[in-house]
């Protein structure tokens, strides 16, 4: 299957920071023995698209209210430009231009977020699909307050999250409720993981020196099922590194 295509083209001589997202997460390094990152759904999503940099770090303060004016921003740099932000809403919404419009080939859209698994107290990202094979004009990146308060975005913070997803392939989808010993073979499969977990666990609280060693069960991580029956296929992953964007555009000084 070919790849579709990103292009980003620049809105400005020097827009913000595009690059590829990676599976680190502070908050994961903080866990003991870094056992989140046992979870690798949790690491792929992480590196699963491209992420947009803050070009200058800010404080926002929302007051409460509905307006345009109950959010007040003060760059972290005194008299350092905000043109990055703005707030166009109202109602708590904090608003960043990415500095890009992206566009994909017909059937592919752009799904607009911010970066998986990074946690922001008292402001939130709006997620967006953008119908970029077809739109000639940007989006702006969205962030709801969930409370009266002030954060911080710090210089080259991620504030957009982008990946690439086809656009109504979903819509063909008719999901099934059935009982899965229908399936017998997956039965017989989960049935097998549910016992050796449930061993294992045991094991685990029990301070079975051997569990205690092993730390956790890598059937997803090596891509087998308990039994070995069930193996995944070539496109199963422990590890993702996307591309970074190469930029064609001349390098120009802008006074700040």
């Amino acid at each position: 299957m070919a790849p579709p295509k990103l292009d980003c083209f620049a809105l400005s001589p020097n827009p913000p920071e595009l690059v590829a997202s990676s599976s680190e997460r502070d908050w994961m390094d903080r866990t003991s023995d870094h056992f989140a990152y046992r979870c690798t759904p949790l690491a792929i999503a992480n590196a699963t698209g491209w992420e947009v940099l803050n070009p200058s770090g800010f404080s926002a303060t929302w007051t409460g209210g509905n307006g345009k004016d109950d959010i007040i921003l003060r760059p972290h740099e005194a008299g350092r430009s905000l043109h990055q932000t703005g707030f166009f809403f109202g109602h708590g919404i904090l608003s960043f231009h990415p500095g890009y419009l992206f566009r994909t080939d017909p059937g592919w859209v752009i799904w607009a977020r911010g970066s998986p698994n990074r946690i922001k107290d008292g402001i939130h990202p709006l997620d967006g699909l953008v119908e970029s094979n077809w739109l000639p004009f940007p989006f702006t990146m969205n962030w709801k307050f969930t409370r009266p308060c002030t954060v911080h975005f710090e210089k080259d913070e991620p504030f957009c999250f982008i990946t690439v997803v086809p656009s109504v392939a979903i819509e063909s989808i008719q999901p099934t409720i059935r009982p899965i010993e229908d399936a017998s073979e997956l039965h017989r499969e989960y049935k097998i993981w549910a016992s050796e977990r449930t061993r294992f666990s045991a094991a685990l609280n029990l301070g079975d020196p051997l569990a205690v060693e092993e730390k956790w069960q890598r059937n997803y991580l090596v891509g087998k099922s308990p039994s070995g029956r069930s193996i995944a296929g070539d496109d199963h992953r422990v590890k993702r590194s996307l591309r970074r964007p190469v930029s064609e555009c001349p390098v120009k000084h802008e006074p700040e």
